[in-house]
């Protein structure tokens, strides 16, 4: 079967080789998968490059995320057990962590319902405990986990801040149903918050990008708010000043989504369900903004890396329907 293949760390356009491979063999507890679409995310950007907590062993395969299908023709999501990932023909799974294919997305679709929204439900709902007439503020909102929290926030009852990096980007908030979209690169983000919410600021922040971003959360937090941590995207890991947090009472939510299928793996099974439902009534949407063949995984991933796309890409096999 084709893989891509990373022998050593670097830029993924650099490192990724498209290569023959053979079709990986199950262990005890897996199950093989025919890759039907595999979403790309941006811990397949840090993994190329050796920055992530989880390192695999080389030559791996990138690809966190898929719709699959079993041996018996079931369609189904899972995370790909790695160093077999979901950029090839073929990848294995821990069979326990499993999920069936909500009936109303399509493979593209399927594929990225998992990791960015399991993670925007877990830390809106379960960290944060965000409330229907709250205000969210969603940072880098047209991006794939970024457009994940923005429909859970609509979903929930919230006002739907996005900040975003450019007019492009900003088109495409606003087509998610943020109620006021900031652009960072032409506006005072904190100023434009401020004047949204009346001086108040936003109850609970999402933040994946860290750096300069997380400096405005704290500007911009209201009293008794929430900044949930969610990612580094910029590549900066921020230092809080908790004598900040004191003074203006706030809290700071750390949220790792992948420690819940070690430590509360039934709450994974419950939020799967929750996202079903509303993917069934059309209350969320992944948005695959691309569906490039194998060919193009490398490539797309380094795009993900240089933060100029929008939504999901998903990766779809020659063969596979999207």
């Amino acid at each position: 079967m084709q893989a891509w293949q990373v022998h050593e760390n670097g830029e993924p356009s650099e490192v990724m080789r498209l290569e023959d491979v053979a079709r990986p063999v199950p262990g005890d507890g897996q199950v093989l998968l025919k890759v039907r679409a595999a979403n790309i995310n941006f811990p397949d950007v840090l993994m190329c490059r050796g920055h992530y907590q989880v390192r695999p062993p080389l030559p791996f395969t990138p690809g966190v995320e898929i719709c699959g299908e079993t041996e018996d023709g079931r369609r189904v999501i899972a995370n790909p057990a790695l160093p077999h990932g979901g950029f090839a023909e073929y990848a294995v799974a821990d069979a326990a962590a499993v999920l069936p294919a909500p009936d109303s997305l399509d493979d593209a679709e399927a594929a990225a319902l998992h990791v960015g929204y399991q993670t925007g439900w877990f830390g809106l709902h379960r960290r944060a405990r965000l409330e229907a007439g709250e205000t969210l503020l969603v940072h880098a909102a047209a991006g794939g986990v970024g457009s994940a929290a923005v429909q859970l926030g609509k979903a929930a009852g919230a006002t739907v801040i996005g900040v975003v990096g450019g007019a492009d980007k900003a088109a495409v908030a606003r087509e998610l149903g943020c109620d006021v979209v900031v652009d960072r690169r032409s506006e005072d983000v904190v100023a434009a918050v401020k004047e949204a919410t009346g001086g108040r600021g936003a109850d609970v922040i999402y933040d994946p990008v860290g750096g300069e971003a997380y400096t405005q959360s704290t500007k911009v937090v209201a009293f008794e708010g929430r900044i949930v941590v969610v990612g580094f995207a910029s590549g900066t890991i921020p230092s809080p000043a908790l004598n900040h947090a004191l003074v203006k009472n706030y809290t700071i939510l750390g949220l790792h989504w992948g420690l819940y299928n070690t430590k509360n793996p039934k709450l994974v099974q419950h939020c799967h369900e929750q996202l079903t439902e509303l993917a069934a009534r059309g209350a969320i949407k992944p948005l695959v903004s691309e569906r490039v063949p194998l060919a193009g995984a490398a490539d797309a991933v380094q795009r993900l890396g240089d933060g100029v796309t929008t939504g999901r890409i998903a990766v779809v096999p020659t063969g596979a329907q999207a």
